[in-house]
């Protein structure tokens, strides 16, 4: 991955050590609470509490309300932030706001990009972890309630003792260029008919990643590619995708009619850059903070500013 093009990917940034060997220790967050220093990333409804628009708020452990959740997120590695290197965070999941309901809080797909290295880290790592939690409450061999353990980073079924650990789900995105060097974007059919992004999906089991790209761009437009290439990655905990941009070529030597799926793709256009540019206004793209957006700016060469 190229050091311009991982400058694009927001929420590939941070400034934390995840300190994995202190998830061992039973009684850490009994330590934490009497450790003076520390400080807790309050999460509820999916948005974290904000110090500034630009900023999460971190707070001491009386200053929330009792939490359904914590998670130990490590260390931070900041040198700018309020807060001095070596402070230890917990990610809180609160059910009920309380007394911070009035408070600013913060969406990670609208501030991503926005925030400080050190914090668009914390926002990501602190939704993954806790979307996982939220989605594997039971055990998948039993059925029965699995309790959090090792600092909010297993699952353990009590009737059994087996872990269960978070997961990730690969997604490969890809910007697709013909011949003339137009890129290929495409409209969902979960969005405004106005906009467009890249083509993407799932990895499937026994699948490679560069397997995987060749078999979606078909599926969603008909299209056959050759020569995917990795540009790099980015976390998209929206609930739990780990987002792994390409780029490939429409190979030459194949036919290919651009066709819609017609179920998750309802529209499909190329564009050349200075098409592109000129439809702004038209058409919406996906927002600065997803790797989609640094994709096609890294095709475009420089940014795109969208119009209203």
């Amino acid at each position: 991955m190229s050091q311009s093009f991982l400058a694009r990917l927001p929420l590939s940034r941070y400034e934390l050590d995840r300190d994995y060997l202190a998830r061992e220790r039973p009684a850490l967050f009994d330590e934490l609470r009497a450790d003076p220093t520390a400080r807790v990333l309050p999460i509820f409804q999916g948005e974290a509490l904000l110090a500034t628009p630009t900023s999460l708020a971190l707070v001491p452990f009386d200053a929330i309300p009792k939490p359904a959740m914590l998670v130990y997120l490590g260390r931070s590695l900041s040198t700018t932030s309020p807060e001095p290197v070596g402070t230890p965070i917990v990610a809180a999941l609160l059910e009920d706001a309380g007394h911070l309901a009035e408070s600013d809080w913060g969406n990670l797909r609208r501030i991503g990009d926005k925030l400080s290295d050190r914090d668009t880290g914390l926002f990501a790592e602190a939704l993954g972890i806790l979307n996982w939690h939220d989605s594997h409450g039971f055990s998948p061999r039993t059925g029965v309630a699995t309790t959090p353990e090792k600092a909010g980073w297993v699952r353990v079924d009590p009737t059994t003792g087996s872990e269960v650990f978070p997961r990730t789900d690969a997604a490969i995105i890809v910007g697709v260029t013909d011949s003339n060097d137009r890129i290929l974007l495409g409209s969902n059919a979960l969005w405004e008919n106005n906009r467009y992004s890249l083509l993407a999906g799932f990895v499937e089991p026994g699948e490679s990643l560069e397997t995987a790209v060749a078999r979606e761009i078909f599926e969603e437009s008909g299209i056959r590619v050759i020569d995917p290439v990795y540009l790099g990655s980015q976390p998209w905990p929206f609930p739990a995708s780990l987002m792994l941009g390409f780029t490939a070529r429409v190979d030459p030597d194949v036919e290919s009619i651009l066709t819609p799926d017609g179920n998750e793709i309802l529209d499909l256009r190329w564009f050349s850059r200075d098409e592109l540019r000129n439809a702004l206004g038209e058409i919406l793209l996906p927002g600065p903070t997803s790797i989609a957006r640094a994709i096609i700016e890294e095709w475009y060469g420089g940014s795109l500013q969208d119009k209203e």
